[in-house]
């Protein structure tokens, strides 16, 4: 993609940022204050597509999002890696706390932009490589908020995203431990 292409792209993006429903927002925030216990299974499916390390997963009724590696960790580099996916996961996550926060101040959204990064070593290449003791995973994770908000001091925008870290589900799931289990049909 050129510099003009993708200039265009986020000149377009601009014009159109379309923010969410501040009263809708509203009846949904006042929805949990009613039964705060309320909790929510959310499901995925992974199947292995038989290319490699492509991997089609499923979610509700839409498309099947593709999950791959990139050739260095054998993969045909058609979709993000696990970790990128994560990445992507909980920089998303932060955005959509960050832009629903705006919302409920009254501030207008004009763009939100989260740059995630991590620290990964890979020499384990999944339990198949070297096994000496060390961390498996990401051990360090860097998100970089850009928001373009007006109606709000830099002051509220530090304390916005800090409130957004606080409450965003993905994000304290990486920070926090949770139970997982892992088993064979």
């Amino acid at each position: 993609m050129t510099v003009t292409a993708a200039k265009e792209i986020v000149q377009t993006f601009e014009k159109v940022f379309e923010p969410i429903d501040r009263e809708r927002l509203h009846a949904l925030s006042e929805k949990g204050r009613a039964d705060p216990s309320v909790v929510k299974t959310v499901r995925a499916r992974t199947v292995a597509e038989g290319r490699r390390f492509r991997h089609l997963n499923y979610i509700r009724n839409l498309d099947a999002h593709i999950v791959d590696e990139p050739p260095a960790l054998l993969g045909d580099d058609t979709a993000p890696n696990p970790t990128e996916a994560l990445l992507a996961a909980l920089g998303t996550c932060v955005a959509v706390g960050l832009q629903a926060n705006a919302i409920a101040c009254g501030w207008t959204v004009k763009g939100i932009e989260v740059e995630s990064e991590g620290d990964i070593n890979i020499t384990s290449v999944w339990g198949t490589g070297d096994l000496s003791e060390k961390p498996v995973g990401l051990t360090t994770v860097r998100l970089k908020v850009h928001l373009d908000i007006e109606g709000a001091s830099p002051a509220e925008l530090d304390e916005l995203v800090a409130h957004a870290g606080q409450w965003s589900p993905v994000l304290n799931t990486v920070k926090n431990p949770v139970s997982v289990t892992l088993a064979r049909a």
